[in-house]
């Protein structure tokens, strides 16, 4: 099980895999179990963005066990939010906030 990481732009957190792209964060969900998603919406000018990430999960029903919101896009992370919320199985948990000091804390740890 690994934790994923997309963002094109920020440092990956130690224990998470960085995904930077649609494509690389669409490819971890299919070949990978994930405990720990974290997702930005803003990808690049004309990129795909986080929010076609989740409708990827929900289209194919791959989800993480649980999904955090880490971006600076309000209105990203409100139509990101309400689409996994609405359309989540039951046992996913989404967070809409950054993963928590204590949760990277314990991940990288976790990680040697």
């Amino acid at each position: 099980m690994i934790n994923v990481y997309l963002d094109d732009m920020r440092r990956c957190p130690k224990g998470f895999v960085h995904a930077r792209t649609y494509e690389e964060c669409v490819e971890l969900l299919k070949e990978c179990k994930i405990n720990v998603l974290s997702l930005d919406h803003d990808l690049g000018i004309g990129q795909p963005t986080g929010m076609d990430v989740v409708r990827y999960m929900v289209e194919h029903h791959l989800y993480a066990s649980e999904i955090y919101l880490h971006t600076s896009s309000e209105t990203g992370r409100k139509y990101m939010f309400q689409h996994l919320y609405t359309n989540k199985p039951n046992d996913v948990k989404v967070y809409n906030f950054p993963v928590p000091d204590e949760v990277l804390e314990q991940i990288g740890q976790s990680a040697g």
